[in-house]
This record gives structure tokens, sequence and C-alpha cells, in this order.
């Protein structure tokens, strides 16, 4: 916990605020309060092990963050709400992000941009500030991860949808993959291009040949 208790107060003194204006006690119930969300068992990937993943790779890239606290709110409340037969995940990780950094009693336009930044997570659109870049890219890193964590990850993703019938899943799967490839480049920051686009496109590209195999 002290990795998750450490940047949970990075994020939070980087706003200049408490969460809720509240105590520490308090401020530590919320946080807790999303570790318990991490840790729901219905959960595969989206876990403790993914949100532990995000802060280490914002460590390596904080310097890069224009509004580094809300980058980093952002990351701990953007898979807070997970349901994988849910389609409005981020709308309600998003909600809730806003509604704690304004009761933290933060001005309204740092909430929006918390706001802005769980919701790029959807991957739906390349976001317009080069803050909801990295956390997009941050929140793909797992995709350039060493070829051993990438296909745990893949087995944390089929864990996830076990509800659905193989050949289902191999259908829909390789959708997503093949749209993640289909992408000029998968990274939206230089950093992230350089450092694990190659390797990211490799894992992609293995994933689907074991889907088709």
């Amino acid at each position: 916990m002290s990795d998750l208790a450490a940047s949970w107060q990075r994020a939070w003194h980087a706003l200049g605020t408490e969460p809720a204006a509240m105590s520490p006690p308090a401020s530590a119930a919320l946080r807790d309060e999303l570790v318990a969300c991490y840790s729901e068992p219905h959960r595969g990937y989206h876990t403790l092990q993914h949100l532990r993943e995000c802060i280490a790779g914002l460590d390596e890239v904080l310097a890069l963050a224009a509004w580094p606290g809300e980058v980093e709110l952002a990351l701990w409340f953007h898979d807070a709400i997970y349901d994988v037969k849910a389609h409005d995940n981020e709308e309600r990780s998003a909600d809730w992000a806003k509604a704690a950094v304004l009761g933290a009693g933060a001005p309204t336009d740092v909430a929006r941009r918390v706001h802005a930044l769980v919701m790029a997570t959807r991957h739906d659109r390349v976001p317009a500030t080069p803050d909801g870049r990295l956390v997009v890219d941050i929140d793909l890193s797992i995709l350039g991860a060493d070829a051993a964590r990438f296909d745990e990850y893949e087995v944390q993703v089929r864990r996830e949808y076990a509800w659905v019938a193989d050949d289902v899943f191999r259908v829909r799967r390789r959708e997503v993959l093949q749209r993640l490839l289909d992408r000029p480049s998968i990274y939206g920051t230089a950093r992230f291009r350089e450092r694990l686009e190659q390797r990211a496109r490799a894992n992609l590209q293995r994933s689907l040949q074991q889907l088709d195999g």
C-alpha cells in the first residue's frame, strides 16, 4: 500500500488541496474506497496491478505533465467503476473523479480537466491535450510490455470476459486489436512512441496470430 499511499498524497498535494477538505483519515477512506474497487473479484486485468503499473509509468514521465496532480488523479479514477457488461464505466468514473475534486474545494476548471482526462481512456478519439495523450499512453503502456507480461494481460482480459463464448470473444477481440494496429501510431506522445510502439505492434500481431490459430 505504501506506493499507493505515496501516489495519492502526491496527487492531492500537487492540486494544493485535500480530498473533500477532509482530515487525513477521511482522505485515506476515499483512497481505500478506490482500492476496494480495483480489488473487486470480477476484475481480471483492471485491478490494483494495473493501477500500480499506471502509477509506476507516471513516475517515469511525471515531468511531461502540464498538470501532474490532475493526471495522477485521473489515473486513480480511470477504472474506478468497471462492469464488463456496461458501456458507461468511464463516464461514471469521470463523474466520481469530478465530484471528489470539487468536494476538495478545487476550482471548477480543475475538476473539468480531470473529468476529461478520465473520459479520454475510452480510447474513442485522440485526446485534444498533451495531458490527455499522456494519460492514454500510460493506460495503453501494457501493449508495449515485455512478451510475458503482455501474454499475462491477454489471459487477464479473457478472464474478465469469461461469460462470452470463445467464438464470439475471438471475433470481438480480433476487432479491438486490429483497430489498434490500424492506427498511424498507437501512442500519442513521442516518449511512448520511441519506447513502446515497436514492441506494442509486435505483441498485437502475435496476439492476432494466436487468435487465428
